[in-house]
């Protein structure tokens, strides 16, 4: 399976991103592809492919960091693009997370996969939700300020998923996500 470990805004944050989203996708574009907000999360650490076998020990291990951690407040606000704004291929929205508990749980459910034998991704850890994919590699100033100007609900994020995405067949086709996993904050 191709996992991956997230927080997932709940659906009012989504709703409200959403109507910001929606007027932007109706100007064509060939080079970007939006994505879908069913889709819409902030990937802590990304494992690739796990076998079966060893998800029972990464489950147990993410329902103890989800344990351990307190509900944290978040805010998806303004934008950015990676690599960067001159030669991107993600556009993404930042988000504000004052306390740094994104980072500080990335950083522990990426030791968390370690530890069960799963290798991660080892990718910088930057807290973003992935607006949209571009086709190749273009500037987007002028998509980065208009993002920039979007300021959503501050929101509560009380849990952790265990994702699992399926690749698309065929060209056009989005991957499908399947939560196989999720546990609350009860820090």
């Amino acid at each position: 399976m191709r996992l991956f470990v997230a927080v997932v805004p709940p659906s009012e944050v989504v709703e409200d991103l959403r109507a910001f989203v929606e007027p932007r996708r109706e100007h064509p574009d060939e080079d970007i592809r939006w994505a879908a907000e069913q889709h819409w999360h902030i990937t802590l650490a990304f494992l690739g492919e796990v076998p079966d076998w060893k998800t029972e020990e990464l489950e147990e291990r993410l329902e103890l960091i989800a344990k351990r951690q307190k509900p944290f407040e978040v805010q998806l606000i303004g934008a950015g693009a990676f690599p960067g704004v001159p030669e991107a291929r993600v556009l993404y929205a930042r988000i504000g997370d004052d306390t740094e508990s994104l980072k500080h749980l990335s950083q522990t459910t990426r030791a968390a996969a370690s530890r069960a034998g799963v290798t991660v991704d080892g990718r910088k850890f930057t807290p973003h939700l992935t607006l949209a994919r571009l086709r190749r590699p273009i500037d987007v100033t002028r998509w980065v300020r208009i993002f920039d100007t979007y300021e959503g609900p501050v929101w509560t994020a009380g849990s952790l998923q265990l994702i699992e995405s399926r690749l698309g067949e065929g060209p056009g086709q989005s991957a499908a996500y399947d939560t196989v996993g999720e546990w609350a904050f009860l820090g």
